[in-house]
């Protein structure tokens, strides 16, 4: 038997308020295929206010939502969290918590969510370590690799907010990042466009192209280790892979990073450090939040990792 085998009526709070019903409904039919949710929504099955709706209708607080019995032939399971011990260590990275958000300093290696070959991610692991949150979403995303300060909303009017200060270029984010050579502080600005490829492989990958979105990052060298540099980066908008590309077009790519590298030689540099992966780590993150002007500011400890190989590159230098 199916959790759905019944009507199911359901009154939208302030969580929900201004999402569209195809996105509620895909979070909350969890096993139900899209199509089918489609259909049903389609043949007018699904009632808002006793009202036919489309997919785009976006939800109310105080609607009354009637979902219809949905048959399924097989029970889909909840995704299982293999690696406990990890999940619960997300808890000591919590930098702060409040009930409208939390903080998050990232490890470095774990996917921001599920997909792509991957079970679950940092939103899956904290929504089973917050089971009673009825709201739980990533306002931005990290590369699998990027440590660091990762912002998640608990609820969807902070979520709007924090969306709104994304595209509007208020929320400040810095990164930290380790890149080969010594970084020319005439190229503190890199303005060029990025288009993102997909791979036969179903991988992306991202260059810069005329035809691609506008992307600016600001970076400033903090300090130079012989032949690698310690900077700090500064996206001013926020594409994928931005300041990873944006480093390797100025022409100092991040050390480790094996997609973006330039060349052999400077591949072979990160095999000589024991480097697995590149070193970025998004250190400071700034916003306002809703009907205020101060602004909240957040740090997250840089990667005993990442502390370590500057340590050895200082004393090699």
């Amino acid at each position: 038997m199916s959790d759905f085998d019944k009507v199911q009526i359901r009154k939208i709070d302030e969580n929900h308020h201004g999402q569209r019903i195809d996105n509620y409904l895909f979070n909350q039919l969890k096993g139900v295929p899209k199509s089918r949710v489609y259909r049903i929504l389609r043949k007018g099955e699904i009632r808002v206010n006793k009202k036919r709706v489309k997919a785009e209708y976006k939800l109310q607080s105080g609607d009354s939502l009637r979902i219809p019995p949905i048959r399924l032939e097989e029970k889909a399971e909840t995704p299982k969290i293999h690696n406990l011990d990890r999940v619960q260590q997300l808890e000591s990275l919590i930098i702060d918590e409040t009930p409208q958000y939390l903080i998050l300093n990232k490890p470095s290696g774990m996917a921001v969510h599920g997909g792509s070959g991957v079970s679950f991610g940092v939103i899956e692991a904290l929504r089973a370590l917050r089971p009673r949150e009825k709201f739980l979403e990533l306002v931005h995303r990290l590369d699998r690799d990027t440590s660091g300060c990762l912002l998640v909303a608990k609820r969807r009017t902070y979520l709007t907010h924090f969306h709104e200060l994304l595209r509007s270029k208020t929320m400040q984010k810095e990164y930290l990042a380790l890149v080969i050579g010594e970084w020319d502080n005439e190229k503190n600005l890199i303005n060029a466009p990025l288009k993102k490829n997909q791979l036969r492989s179903g991988e992306r990958f991202v260059s810069v192209d005329k035809t691609g979105k506008p992307s600016e990052t600001r970076f400033k060298c903090l300090k130079r280790l012989g032949q690698f540099s310690l900077i700090k980066a500064m996206p001013m908008t926020g594409r994928t892979h931005q300041i990873r590309v944006h480093a390797q077009y100025a022409g100092y790519p991040l050390l480790g990073d094996d997609k973006y590298v330039l060349n052999d030689e400077q591949r072979q540099l990160a095999e000589e450090l024991n480097v697995k992966t590149f070193c970025l780590h998004a250190s400071k993150l700034t916003f306002s939040l809703p009907d205020s002007t101060q602004k909240i500011f957040y740090e997250a400890p840089m990667p005993q990792l990442m502390n370590q190989l500057i340590e050895k590159l200082k004393v090699s230098n």
